[in-house]
């Protein structure tokens, strides 16, 4: 499912270094695995600015959460996951295979304003629905920051 962009300069700081320097492998394993996302099949290796999964994770959404909580690190501008594969299920559909989408939040953004760009005017409420698809990674609906990359879950 390719190649995704970050913010190299935004995102929660792993380890000791300075706000250019590439993640520590062991530490973004760490953070990977302290969300609980059904990641233990998942090998990381960083390359530079860049994070490489691969490996098997449960679900479509354990995919999304796994890119989106590595490349969400300072340091990181991109999230290799070519060579991440969902596990099949009996009750995989083609729609699990769809392309995820992601939306970076700039100055001023709020998830009301989100989900209104993202689902349509009046569609506001539907916030709720960004937020538990970012979860655990957000823990408060007022906590997202300029350059933070968010899931954006299809309402259907």
């Amino acid at each position: 499912m390719g190649l995704f962009s970050f913010i190299k300069n935004a995102g929660k700081k792993l380890g000791i270094g300075g706000d250019d320097d590439a993640p520590d492998v062991e530490a973004v394993k760490k953070e990977l695995s302290s969300h609980d996302l059904g990641t233990d099949k998942v090998d990381v290796a960083v390359q530079g600015d860049k994070i490489v999964l691969t490996g098997v994770v449960k679900d479509q959404s354990a995919f999304e959460k796994a890119v989106v909580a590595v490349g969400n690190t300072l340091g990181v501008s991109k999230v290799e996951a070519s060579d991440l594969k969902v596990a099949e299920t009996a009750t995989a559909t083609p729609a699990a295979a769809k392309t995820p989408v992601f939306y970076t939040v700039k100055k001023g953004d709020n998830l009301w304003k989100i989900a209104e760009a993202q689902y349509g005017k009046g569609k506001g409420a539907k916030n709720t629905a960004i937020f538990e698809a970012n979860k655990p990674m957000l823990t408060h609906p007022d906590k997202i920051y300029p350059g933070q990359v968010l899931r954006i879950p299809d309402l259907t």
